[in-house]
């Protein structure tokens, strides 16, 4: 558990469960790591900045507007320290995070230290709500947890138990020890390991048009595809994101490129596929497509069957294997059945160096959740199987055999 040279920036919020972050900066002290802290003005009802001070060994950053001196001449790094505080961060922790701190947050909203220091903040930013479970469970606050997620933030969730109302249910802030494991996890995921590298990543589903209003498609969210984004991001690298159509917010500093049918991904693929260092098909393509599209709404005839006749998609793997120009070629299986013997001859097939399975079968592998259960097998044949855990999580291992 060592923390040496991380530069770890934790903010603060107004919430009764903000006393356990005095112990989370001693964890942080104790594991080699340098601590800033940014309080929320409400946060001084709760903890005090001067024990925080100490225990830090650094000033406690609340105001927006530091006092300055007007006898001496400030820097910009004093004018604009909210960006530079950002900039400095491995990471930065919120926690407690209220209801008020996280709807600012979702919203852009920057009338404070923390919340300004949120959006210019380069670092990963991991969240963790604490509040009573009514609020917790409030569909507005319901809302913006899901909505932190998909701009890219990780959330902590919060545990079940006794609140400070004095009634029982879920909204405890996790105790520091368990927050201190989240950051741990985050940051040995998150090192700038891949600076200056050029990233190609596929995402989401295609849509596949029989009609105006109709189309053949599948199941995918994309969120595997944007959580090796985000993490390659936040990892130093260049990325662009080819996706077909989803309902997903674009990771910061990270190039999109929209696009629906597997034609349109295809293309995009081909036009950006030179000079990049790592390409990672991670794409649900349709296999088959209607070989004439109808043009308006096909209507419905009383007692007749509709047939449809299909025929092959463009193989975007093959093409981008038979055109590899030096780049690392990841590709994924989905399968039901007999996943590693499948994945096995699809890297020969398609002369991947590595590829990525899964089974939607298989609890918390399928398509639409939050986490996965992946194998990785390389060209070489060495497999690594892994527990379920966060597509996020996921990423990093894979970026990881990547490397």
């Amino acid at each position: 558990m060592n923390l040496k040279g991380k530069k770890i920036l934790l903010g603060i919020s107004g919430g009764i469960a903000a006393y356990k972050c005095c112990e989370l900066v001693r964890l942080y002290k104790k594991s080699g790591a340098e601590v800033k802290v940014t309080m929320t003005p409400s946060a001084l009802n709760f903890v005090s900045p001067v024990t925080l001070s100490a225990l830090s060994g650094n000033e406690v950053m609340i105001n927006l507007f530091p006092e300055v001196d007007p006898n001496t001449s400030s820097t910009i790094e004093t004018k604009t320290w909210h960006i530079y505080t950002g900039l400095w961060a491995d990471i930065f922790v919120i926690a407690p995070a209220t209801a008020n701190t996280i709807a600012k947050i979702v919203h852009g909203i920057s009338d404070n230290f923390l919340t300004s220091t949120v959006l210019s903040a380069r670092s990963p930013v991991l969240i963790s709500p604490a509040m009573d479970e009514d609020m917790y469970l409030n569909e507005a606050t319901v809302r913006n947890v899901s909505a932190l997620r998909e701009l890219g933030y990780l959330v902590i969730e919060p545990e079940s138990g006794e609140l400070a109302s004095g009634l029982s249910g879920v909204g405890r802030l996790p105790e520091a020890e368990t927050i201190f494991q989240h950051t741990l996890n985050v940051l040995n995921g998150a090192n700038r390991d891949l600076e200056g590298k050029k990233i190609l990543i596929t995402a989401g589903p295609t849509y596949e048009p029989i009609d105006d209003v109709r189309f053949i498609g599948n199941y995918s969210s994309g969120k595997m595809g944007f959580s090796l984004a985000l993490a390659a991001m936040q990892r130093g690298a260049d990325v662009k994101l080819v996706t077909g159509p989803v309902s997903l917010k674009t990771p910061r500093h990270v190039t999109r490129i929209d696009v629906n049918t597997a034609e349109e991904m295809f293309n995009a693929v081909k036009d950006n596929l030179k000079g990049n260092d790592i390409v990672i098909m991670s794409a649900a393509v349709a296999d088959y497509k209607p070989k004439s599209v109808h043009k308006g709404k096909l209507k419905k005839s009383t007692g007749d069957n509709l047939a449809i006749e299909t025929e092959r998609t463009v193989d975007i793997l093959e093409y981008a294997g038979k055109n590899n120009t030096g780049f690392k070629l990841i590709g994924f299986a989905l399968e039901t059945e007999n996943e590693i013997e499948y994945a096995l001859d699809k890297i020969k097939r398609k002369d991947l160096d590595m590829i990525v399975v899964n089974n939607p079968k298989v609890e918390g592998a399928g398509f639409k959740t939050d986490t996965n259960v992946i194998t990785i097998i390389d060209k070489n044949g060495n497999k690594n199987e892994y527990p379920k855990m966060t597509k996020f999580e996921a990423a990093g291992k894979i970026l990881d055999s990547i490397k």
